[in-house]
């Protein structure tokens, strides 16, 4: 039966039934019809199915699977090809475990250090973002599992993510933080996910501009728009502007406001239809593929993941380890810290450590905790063992970085130190033993005081369940590292961008600083960092000659190809990224030095040389006009950088561009200064002239009447409210013994809409009872009663 004859057939219940989840991860079914349900489950860096239809796994369990290195991690491989078979091999366990739809790639940029999920992200560039985000979706949906990419759009903090206004200028978005989606969109992901937050004003579940202008007009997305779990706000809205699927499901409140919308007139069933079509197309889309996966090989292709991401940060001679005497030093060598927290946490197959590794390869060396996980403060007792053994060593390797409690899904970081007894642990280490190895764990940029006091260190983020045994044949030599830095290390938090509009009030935050995020900052600036975009060491070395253009002046419209060659000029086989940057030599609009807009990752044997072609289209050399809606280049020279890093001049070559279309300058250069020459920080009056419209307040008086968009927190001010919050946090320790799971559930629970505790509490607390409660909050107490009342009378 074709889809428009089911749809035909359709009631107008089934059709408002089918736009809403049949429970958290499961559409609707409609047998009567032969409408199937399809089964959707949290990534992206692995399979986290928490619900098993044989099993029933309660809310906190999953079903053991690959936890593959977090995206933080994958990012630093720039492998398109590493990352398309992580695609797959992702997809072979989703079809082993009847799960249809992957959550992810989470392709959100990292605008701060300081955002709590940014380890499920890939970077803070978006070409590297789109590439990387595309090769994952292509590995995955060529395997017949769809993918749900996310967060659209601006969802780049944890605080207040449900209900804050993002409030980003036009070329920002444009260039920065839609980029990346605009890109993997070109690959057809089978569903795209709405972020939570506001977008200048617009909740992105219900944003003509976002869901409807962009992505399906001008982008030709022909998919499934799912809302974030709980992230609808006006059901009937979302709709009209192009929101397909509510997740989870809302237990029937919304299906009756899009029948009483079609009924009453305000809803034309015609939109409605439109929306059950490519739901149809979704359900029918996904189908039973062979089930046929090896654990061994995915666990090895975790391995693989890991040993082409995690970065070689400093050596000072003293890697790789041949024979000298070693020590092995913090807890983290024995209880790892491989991935994050919150909706991404896999529960891993098999996991693995570094002090194991050791033990099982019959590697000598001794070993001391050094600090407790559970606390930041130093254990003099730890401490001293530490020293001792740091004195007997040749070489001591500290393991240390960010514990779980300092970043998860749900809350921020506030600064970007590790835990106080590892700062110290190196420090006091490093003053006994001048050959100190730092082994770095962590999802996102830290300071590192001790910096000048270390020979080595290796950066292992959050490297996967093999990613140990990755860090022990990197620190013997057995694997070259080749990893490089998808995002910047800066000295200090007061240095970064965003650093004072992060994470705003409680209405907005302003993007004051637009375009420039990560180098784009940096180096505009002249800000010095701890380690730059694009860094990461060898144990090898490479030679860069011969760049080739294959014309010296293009019009808009050609390919520019720029080819070089690489060779192996060191005493181990390597692979080398090779990064390429385009600068604008005399832009008329404000702009970057530079952008990265290709690389290349050439493997490469001692002595052997490979030549690397890259083709630049006209999008490499353009920036996105406001005033005339469109990517717009400007006429003039444009220099090609390659090099190993953002920092990097290797080679250099110099285009000439012709623009089919110029287009005056529209921009107040005197009024816009500071975007010129980043002279001083972005003030709120500089972003106003930018934005050029009526900036959202950052923060706006809470105060009664509270409403459905009204936030725990806010509604804690009132006696019901406090109550309230005093039973969820009972319970969530009931459903949990774990303190940082109990942290996350809290600060999430905190920043969510009223509106959005229906979705995640069945038939526990209805839409009676919701409105009861609201109405005694806002101190209606006869009418809220005569609702609480009605409720128990019909349950009677």
């Amino acid at each position: 039966m074709v889809i428009k004859e089911i749809i035909s057939k359709m009631t107008l219940e089934e059709k408002a039934r089918l736009c809403s989840g049949k429970n958290v991860w499961e559409t609707e079914d409609i047998s009567r019809l032969g409408i199937p349900s399809i089964m959707m489950a949290d990534g992206p860096h692995g399979l986290r199915k928490q619900y098993d239809k044989s099993d029933n796994l309660g809310v906190n369990s999953s079903i053991p699977s690959t936890c593959f290195p977090t995206a933080a991690t994958s990012a630093c491989s720039f492998d398109r090809n590493l990352l398309k078979k992580m695609g797959e091999a992702v997809a072979n366990e989703c079809i082993e475990h009847d799960v249809d739809i992957i959550l992810g790639p989470g392709v959100n940029i990292k605008r701060s250090p300081l955002c709590g999920r940014n380890f499920e992200y890939f970077s803070e560039d978006p070409y590297l973002t789109g590439e990387l985000g595309a090769a994952f979706v292509s590995g995955a949906q060529g395997k017949g599992i769809g993918v749900s990419v996310k967060h659209y759009c601006g969802n780049n903090q944890e605080k207040l993510r449900n209900k804050v206004s993002s409030v980003i200028d036009e070329r920002a978005l444009r260039e920065i933080y839609l980029a990346g989606f605009e890109r993997i969109v070109k690959e057809k992901p089978y569903t795209l996910m709405c972020s939570y937050n506001r977008l200048n004003g617009e909740y992105a579940s219900e944003n003509k501009y976002l869901l409807t202008d962009i992505l399906r007009d001008e982008w030709g997305f022909d998919g499934v728009v799912v809302t974030d779990w709980g992230a609808c706000n006006d059901r009937v809205l979302g709709l009209v502007n192009g929101q397909d699927l509510e997740m989870p499901s809302s237990f029937g409140i919304n299906d009756q406001k899009i029948i009483e919308a079609v009924k009453n007139g305000k809803l034309d069933e015609g939109i409605l239809d439109r929306t059950v079509e490519r739901i149809l197309n979704l359900v029918f889309k996904c189908k039973n593929n062979d089930k046929s996966y090896s654990k061994q090989d995915n666990h090895l292709l975790a391995k693989e993941v890991a040993d082409n991401s995690i970065v070689l940060l400093k050596n000072e001679g003293i890697l790789p380890i041949k024979d000298e005497s070693v020590g092995i030093i913090g807890k983290m060598a024995k209880v790892p810290r491989y991935q994050g927290s919150g909706s991404s946490r896999i529960n891993p197959v098999r996991l693995e450590n570094v002090f194991d590794c050791l033990t099982a390869q019959n590697k000598d060396f001794i070993y001391a905790d050094g600090y407790l996980l559970e606390t930041d403060k130093c254990i003099n007792s730890l401490l001293e063992d530490a020293i001792s053994i740091a004195k007997k060593v040749h070489i001591p390797i500290v393991f240390i970085g960010l514990t779980d409690s300092y970043e998860s899904e749900g809350f921020d970081r506030t600064h970007i130190d590790i835990p106080e007894a590892h700062n110290r642990l190196v420090e006091e280490i490093a003053k006994v033993n001048p050959n100190v190895v730092v082994v770095l764990s962590g999802g996102a940029p830290v300071s590192m005081p001790w910096i000048g006091k270390v020979k080595g260190l290796i950066n292992s983020y959050l490297s996967g369940e093999s990613g140990a045994m990755s860090i022990v044949d990197i620190l013997y030599g057995k694997v070259n590292p080749s990893g490089k830095l998808a995002e910047t290390y800066p000295v200090k938090l007061q240095d970064t961008p965003s650093y004072s509009h992060f994470p705003g009030g409680n209405n907005a935050v302003y993007y004051a600083e637009s375009i420039y995020v990560g180098y784009r900052y940096y180096e505009k600036k002249g800000q010095e960092v701890l380690f730059p975009f694009g860094y990461g060491l060898s144990y090898t070395t490479f030679d860069y000659r011969d760049i080739r253009l294959n014309k010296t002046g293009i019009n808009d419209n050609e390919i520019l190809e720029v080819s070089l060659t690489v060779k192996n000029t060191g005493r181990y086989p390597g692979a080398e990224v090779c990064e390429l940057y385009v600068k604008a030599l005399n832009p008329a609009v404000f702009k970057p030095v530079k952008e990265l807009k290709g690389f290349e990752k050439v493997y490469l044997e001692i002595g052997e040389e490979k030549t690397v072609n890259i083709k630049l289209d006209r999008r490499a050399f353009s920036y996105y006009n406001v005033q005339v809606k469109d990517w717009v280049v400007e006429s003039g020279f444009y220099e090609i950088i390659v090099g190993s890093s953002s920092v990097s001049e290797n080679l250099t070559a110099k285009v000439f561009v012709h623009s089919h279309k110029e287009v005056p300058l529209y921009y107040d250069k005197e009024a816009l200064e500071n975007y010129y020459n980043l002279k001083k920080d972005f003030s709120v009056e500089d972003f106003r002239i930018l934005y050029d419209k009526p900036l959202e307040p950052l923060n706006v008086k809470v105060k009664r009447p509270y409403d459905y968009n009204s936030t725990i927190a806010e509604l804690s001010h009132t006696l019901v409210g406090k109550l309230f919050v005093r039973a969820v946090k009972k319970q969530i320790k009931k459903t949990t013994t774990d303190v940082l799971m109990q942290r996350m559930m809290l600060a999430t629970l905190m920043d969510l809409p009223y509106r959005t505790l229906m979705s995640f509490s069945g038939d526990t607390f209805t839409k009676d009872l919701a409105d009861g409660l609201l109405l005694i909050i806002n101190r209606h107490y006869i009418k809220g009663l005569k609702k609480l009342l009605n409720k128990k009378k019909m349950e009677s």
